[in-house]
């Protein structure tokens, strides 16, 4: 008898310890979103160490992948790809019967949110919020996830908490505290983009405010453009300890990025900037496009090649901060967010798409001018990028209008554009460059007014006026300040109204000239193609 009662405590201590050591991991839950086909789905989670593992997909489909085995503790499984739609039961189970059921899953989209505190912005903060909010229920097949705010010096393998486990959207859950729940532009980006999709879209939030490109990197991308993993010129401050913490190089990568690599991802979107207006500014132009390039590569290696090597990343340039700041702050970052091109996609940017605010502002915001509560304008801009980037909709415009041609000719610079503008009048907004050097401009040169004094569907005409000489005029700049114009008041918008015109900023004179004798064409200036 007691050998029997021996037996039978060694068998239950054995399914105990078993079921402990299973289970999903963290970023798995009911009512998620996992991705549809093409792509496959990955499954993981834990396990006793050479337990064989079966998994069934249940529902509209029915699909069971070959068993696999629990390798150091860990399992994994690509899926069949299935086609979106559900509601979907994934179960799991160990060979002596032990399971672990997900219910109400759905296949559709994934998309990753990421940034720092305006992407953590919650929907209750935003313009009409309660309107908003009300939203919620009509749109049970968009899901939101949000990771919680950790950091670690070492890679992390999963989550180490999750802050909104997988979620059907209700005004509580969007609605929650102030920068501590479901961001408002993933929620508006996924919500816009549902309506165009109409097949689920899943939201995972992986976001924290304050934090600068150098946290969300990996050693391999800092290495790339020089930067090392101190912390060296963190401003002094009140917050100093805290920024100190927050701005540790690869700290939120370790902890918030890296645990979600063997998920399948459709896309991500990405809302930061601000911290690196004093940290590390003249770097930036290389640290966000290699953080951009070496999250596609891990994703994709992660996830088996399932996730594109080049999947789409969406941006927002950056907004606002003081109206009457000559720090260059904002406008540099903003033109370092496109790789020094002034517009996504560009040669060293593929597959990106851009939501310019910088004609959001929004100066009596509760919550500090630096966080305009307009997220509706951004999200939707990112959704029609998202529209003609990531699903190929060649007729959806997404781009404000660029340069694409600068003549400088008696005492105008015409500006021709890429596509036909609306136009408003405005005595300061583009600014040239005076200078008897045949040489670029930098920041500190000699930048007057160039007021438009003409235009037409696809030109502006500016005044030099306040150049000595026409062959004095060695660069042109529009917006090329913190607070460029009042609310949707910019002076280039695209012909119809609804996207502005990107700053940016050109020379006439190349590099190469500087030392040379002979001097390239000096009244066509050249500029980048898109």
């Amino acid at each position: 008898m007691s050998l029997f009662i021996y037996v039978c405590f060694l068998s239950l201590w054995g399914t105990v310890y078993a079921s402990d050591l299973f289970r999903f991991a963290s970023y798995y839950g009911d009512h998620m979103v996992l991705q549809k086909s093409p792509e496959s789905a990955v499954l993981w989670g834990y396990g006793p160490d050479a337990a064989m593992i079966f998994v069934s997909v249940t529902g509209p489909f029915t699909h069971k992948p070959p068993p696999t085995t629990v390798s150091n503790g860990i399992w994994k499984v690509s899926l069949d790809p299935v086609g979106a739609g559900g509601p979907y039961n994934v179960t799991v189970f160990l060979k002596n019967g032990y399971s672990i059921t997900l219910t109400d899953v759905l296949f559709g989209d994934v998309w990753l949110c990421g940034g720092q505190s305006n992407m953590a912005f919650t929907t209750s903060q935003v313009f009409n919020a309660s309107s908003e909010l009300a939203l919620a229920s009509k749109y049970p097949q968009v899901r939101v996830f949000m990771a919680a705010l950790e950091q670690s010096n070492t890679e992390l393998t999963d989550l180490a908490g999750v802050t909104v486990p997988w979620s059907v959207p209700t005004p509580e859950l969007l609605g929650g505290g102030n920068f501590t729940h479901f961001s408002a532009v993933c929620w508006l980006f996924g919500r816009y983009l549902y309506k165009t999709l109409r097949y689920p879209v899943g939201l995972v939030e992986s976001c924290w405010g304050g934090t600068p490109v150098e946290a969300w990197s990996s050693p391999r991308a800092l290495h790339q453009c020089g930067l090392d993993r101190a912390s060296d010129g963190i401003p002094v401050s009140e917050d100093t300890v805290m920024l100190q913490s927050l701005w540790r190089s690869s700290v939120l990568w370790n902890a918030m990025i890296h645990p979600l690599l063997n998920m399948t991802l459709k896309g991500a979107i990405w809302y930061q900037g601000e911290a690196n207006t004093q940290y590390h500014q003249e770097h930036y132009s290389c640290a966000f496009p290699t953080m951009i390039y070496d999250w596609r590569m891990s994703f994709h290696q992660s996830s088996g090649g399932q996730t594109a090597a080049d999947f789409p990343f969406g941006f927002v340039q950056l907004s606002t901060y003081r109206k009457s700041s000559t720090h260059e702050g904002f406008p540099s970052i903003r033109w370092q967010q496109t790789a020094d091109y002034g517009f996504a996609p560009n040669p060293r940017m593929k597959r990106t798409f851009m939501a310019v605010a910088m004609d959001l502002p929004d100066e009596t915001s509760p919550w500090g001018s630096i966080h305009p509560r307009d997220k509706q304008d951004v999200s939707m801009r990112l959704t029609l990028g998202a529209r003609a980037v990531a699903y190929g909709e060649r007729e959806v415009s997404f781009q404000g209008p660029f340069p694409n041609q600068v003549l400088v000719q008696d005492t105008n610079v015409n500006v021709t554009y890429d596509q036909r503008v609306s136009v408003n009048s405005s005595k300061d907004i583009f600014e040239i460059c005076c200078s008897v050097l045949k040489a670029p401009c930098w920041s500190f040169s000699n930048w007057v007014p160039a007021p438009i004094i003409q235009w037409d569907r696809t030109s502006v005409q500016l005044s030099t006026t306040n150049c000595q000489s026409t062959n004095n005029v060695a660069g042109l700049r529009y917006a090329w300040r913190d607070w460029p114009c009042d609310f949707k008041a910019c002076p280039i918008y695209t012909a119809d109204g609804v996207l502005p015109a990107p700053p940016f900023t050109l020379n006439r004179w190349p590099f190469q000239s500087m030392n040379s004798d002979v001097y390239p064409s000096s009244e066509l200036w050249t500029i980048p193609p898109k």
